[in-house]
């Protein structure tokens, strides 16, 4: 799988820009802070319909727009498909797939499979626990895209029972019709936990075995890398899993629905009291974590920096081995991203790093200067700079004028005709960035690595949007 075209309009720092790219490696080269970061992260959206770099939606949007628009074109093998993501700030974003109408974004998952590395991945060792939990709730939804309700669903109940909770403690004692609504809630936030935790141990149990792997790879070996699925619902204290050892509590693991769904009923009536007192709930998924380790030690805290960077990739790396465990097609291989990564590493782990991606089909890397990427990279470089990527656009026939050095003009020219036109171009009103992005010769030119021009997002479709 590869993406062979890639548009966005409003998205971040670009008004419009679009980008051709092709199977193999391609390193994005430009200074921090032009928008490289943008590029991968859109890729990713399209991927799980979330961020790596931001909790929600609005930052996503170029700052005065209403809404952002995130096309591309898939290649799988000799199939070809065209998606387009619209992100609304506070209302529900849609999709369009191929040429069909506007649906919801969500029928647009399983389309792009990608897999990121970025330098914001050091918090899946030594940050919150948030970090991890959205780590595998976002593999199960490439995994699995019918899964893509099931945690948002269960936030909705979790709302809705914190709200109760809160409103009891606010009136200082917990009646009979208190005891009565938190039973129906219970049982809803039951039912809706049970797949947030069947899904995410079991998504664990995969990554496990591929993360001691990986993290093997990238180091010298010494110490194992292990994962250990810690849940409030069990009351798991913190603790470090032994290679081999099941990633959860071993009523966890394997267990069926209504074996997970009883469990967390009786976490919560047995926590009860607890949540009536500090108006919250206590035990749930939202609670939960994993515990990362190397050797004997937990990570967090106790790893090196060049340890944490190399546990973190390996994790990302896990989770591209088990996408391709799900569909071990070549042409279904994941695209691979590395966010400004080799710049971190040392010699020896750039090495067993680029050993370690070349099945990819399609990898793309950001670096600030091409010598921060390895020069046994094959790779095709695509320039970015600020709010373009592929190739700077000209500037338009007023820009050029202006910015004309003195004499350029026909000296031999009747003076009256040279002082008419001065006197029009100073009353020529200069466009403003929106509208440059779209007049002729403000937009980038069509070439190897970028395209632009009106409707562009509608040229993936083969139609105008309506």
């Amino acid at each position: 799988m590869f993406v062979s075209h890639l548009t966005l309009r409003d998205f971040r720092s670009y008004a419009l820009a679009e980008l051709s790219l092709e199977a193999g490696t391609s390193v994005l080269v430009g200074h921090n802070g032009v928008g490289k970061t943008n590029v991968v992260e859109a890729i990713g959206y399209l991927s799980t319909q979330a961020s790596h770099r931001v909790a929600n939606d609005a930052p996503l949007v170029r700052f005065g727009a209403e809404r952002a628009i995130v096309g591309a074109r898939v290649e799988r093998g000799k199939q070809g498909t065209a998606v387009e993501l619209e992100v609304i700030p506070g209302r529900a974003n849609r999709a369009r797939i191929n040429r069909s109408n506007p649906t919801r974004a969500r029928e647009a998952l399983g389309i792009v499979r990608s897999v990121l590395f970025a330098p914001e991945d050091l918090e899946l060792v030594k940050g919150d626990p948030g970090a991890r939990r959205r780590f595998l709730d976002d593999l199960v939804v490439q995994l699995r895209p019918d899964q893509g309700a099931v945690r948002a669903d269960y936030e909705r109940v979790l709302k809705q029972r914190n709200a109760l909770l809160k409103s009891i403690r606010g009136g200082g004692r917990m009646s009979s019709s208190h005891e009565a609504t938190l039973d129906v809630w219970d049982a809803h936030l039951a039912a809706a936990g049970a797949r947030v935790l069947r899904n995410r141990v079991h998504v664990l149990g995969l990554v496990a075995p591929h993360l001691a792997e990986s993290y093997a790879s990238l180091t010298d070996g010494s110490k194992a890398a292990t994962a250990l699925y810690l849940s409030t619902v069990t009351g798991d204290a913190e603790r470090v899993a032994a290679p081999g050892e099941p990633v959860a509590d071993p009523r966890l693991v394997g267990a069926r629905l209504p074996e997970y769904e009883a469990l967390l009923l009786a976490a919560l009536q047995g926590a009860r009291r607890r949540e009536a007192e500090r108006g919250v709930t206590l035990v749930g998924p939202h609670r939960d974590d994993v515990m990362l380790g190397l050797g004997p030690a937990p990570a967090k805290g106790f790893a090196s920096h060049g340890e944490t960077w190399s546990l973190a990739l390996a994790l990302r790396l896990a989770s591209y081995s088990v996408l391709t465990d799900d569909d071990p097609a070549p042409t279904a291989r994941p695209v691979l991203m590395l966010d400004d990564v080799f710049a971190e590493l040392d010699a020896r782990r750039r090495a067993k790093l680029v050993a370690t991606v070349t099945q990819a089909e399609q990898i793309i890397v950001t670096a600030a200067v091409r010598e921060d990427v390895p020069a046994e990279v094959d790779a095709r470089l695509i320039p970015v700079g600020p709010g373009w990527v592929g190739s700077e656009p000209e500037p338009s026939e007023d820009e050029a004028s202006l910015s004309a050095p003195p004499g350029a003009a026909d000296l031999d020219e009747p003076s009256g005709l040279v002082e008419a036109d001065a006197e029009a171009l100073m009353h020529t009103p200069l466009p403003d960035d929106a509208a440059a992005a779209g007049a002729p010769g403000a937009t980038q030119e069509p070439g190897p690595t970028a395209t632009s021009g009106a409707g562009a997002i509608a040229s993936l479709l083969g139609g105008e949007r309506e």
